[in-house]
């Protein structure tokens, strides 16, 4: 197979800036989402979860035919759907987080993945950690630390915002399991459509049944809320997602993460714009530490390759 055509510098530049503005409207459309319908927390948080997981099974059922016709090797489908599992986790704990916690703290914990790649590969497949990784791990943790200090001073809300730094941070925690589990589905054989088919439809099969645990419904909301559980499905997931698998086989995979960087900063200005969120200054001391950190993890890990 041929490699993919390589696009001028200005054009990938381009669309990458368009991916870290769609993925930056999560956030957004998530709280907006939360406003329109007058509710909140796990119950709903579900909803939106399973709502737009299962959106993205479905726009990626084409895959399916070619998938069932392939061979492939041992532990492939279990990999995948333990991939999809954690996705499920990721969304519900993420989604959640956004009820008690700054959009700035929430977008800045949750793309701390980089970091607990590195310390899991470190453990589980034995991957060396450079020192410069190992110097960004440490940064990250300060400015973690930070984010929930200021978090726990702040007059807005007590207790309350630390649960939401710490579902944040558990939401970075099960994405990053995810990541680690698909690479190894990959290995055995699954291409991306085919992995993403069975990591979606399995995380949407796992999280549909829970709403009703908590006494939440798919129905019975006005329309913009199912607009915006619409848009998450398409801005930051279709187009967002997608924009960075195409640009990540075309540039080094580090600048796309340290793209992916700038969603906490895109989205806690579109919070600004919207709700006048204004965070604490020493979460924005923390945010700004903890991305620091997460790009110093990731330009070693690329390093240690």
């Amino acid at each position: 197979m041929n490699p993919p055509t390589q696009p001028p510098k200005w054009s990938i530049a381009l669309v990458l800036i368009i991916g870290v503005l769609a993925v930056s409207t999560a956030s957004i459309l998530i709280r907006l989402a939360n406003q329109a319908a007058g509710a909140g927390g796990l119950g709903f948080s579900l909803v939106l979860a399973a709502s737009r997981l299962t959106l993205s099974a479905v726009i990626i059922l084409p895959a399916w035919p070619t998938l069932l016709q392939q061979r492939l090797q041992p532990g492939a489908w279990l990999y995948a759907s333990a991939a999809g599992l954690c996705l499920a986790a990721h969304f519900a704990l993420w989604i959640t987080s956004l009820t008690y916690t700054s959009i700035a703290a929430s977008t800045a914990l949750v793309t701390t993945n980089p970091v607990w790649v590195a310390l899991l590969s470190r453990f589980w497949f034995g991957e060396k950690l450079s020192k410069l990784s190992v110097a960004g791990i440490a940064i990250a943790l300060f400015g973690t630390i930070a984010i929930a200090l200021g978090s726990a001073g702040s007059t807005n809300a007590g207790s309350d915002r630390l649960l939401g730094d710490f579902l944040a941070l558990a939401g970075s925690w099960a994405v990053s399991l995810y990541l680690l589990l698909g690479r190894e589905a990959q290995r055995r054989g699954l291409g991306i459509s085919g992995y993403s088919a069975i990591a979606y439809t399995t995380a949407a099969i796992a999280l549909l049944p829970l709403p009703f645990a908590f006494n939440a419904s798919y129905t019975g909301y006005s329309h913009i809320v199912y607009l915006y559980i619409l848009l998450t499905a398409l801005l930051p997931q279709l187009i967002g997602h997608t924009v960075f698998n195409w640009a990540v086989v075309r540039i080094s995979p580090t600048l796309v993460t340290l793209a992916i960087l700038f969603e906490p900063v895109g989205a806690s200005y579109f919070g600004y714009l919207l709700f006048g969120e204004v965070p604490a200054p020493a979460v924005l001391a923390g945010a700004g530490l903890l991305l620091l950190g997460v790009a110093a993890a990731a330009f070693g890990a690329q390093k240690s390759q």
